[in-house]
């Protein structure tokens, strides 16, 4: 099984609307795209009432896999688009990634997993029948 290393994962997060043009941003600085999940803020700085009742913000997270040695430049980018050095505009944060794997269209435009690529209806190759070899994600938000 071949991963990736050496790479890092940017989380933004922003109040709505905002996400696009972060991720934007991020391309424009040399990510490859970026992921926009919806959220709502619970800090203790985030409550609002309308009417006396509770209003949760609502926040976009993006999700940006970059090589490691492009993430300050990238974040830069982030920050300046998302306006985060202004108070209450959002955060982001950089984590490492110890191994990336998925990223096949990656690996298939370098050369590198030509032969092992058999399209979509691909059958696991390993005796498994497809039910044992899938994977259930689920997100709870």
């Amino acid at each position: 099984m071949k991963f990736e290393t050496d790479m890092s994962l940017i989380v933004t997060i922003v109040k709505k609307g905002w996400g696009d043009e972060v991720l934007c941003a991020t391309k424009d600085a040399g990510a490859e795209g970026g992921t926009i999940l919806f959220g709502r803020g619970v800090g203790v700085h985030e409550q609002k009432k309308l009417l006396n009742i509770m209003i949760e913000p609502e926040k976009e997270v993006i999700f940006t896999v970059v090589s490691s040695s492009e993430a300050d430049k990238i974040i830069e980018a982030v920050v300046k688009a998302g306006r985060l050095n202004e108070p209450g505009r959002g955060i982001a944060f950089i984590l490492p990634i110890d191994r990336l794997l998925g990223r096949v269209h990656k690996t298939v435009a370098e050369g590198e997993g030509e032969e092992e690529e058999e399209g979509e209806d691909a059958q696991p190759t390993d005796g498994t029948d497809e039910e044992e070899s899938q994977v259930a994600i689920s997100w709870v938000y």
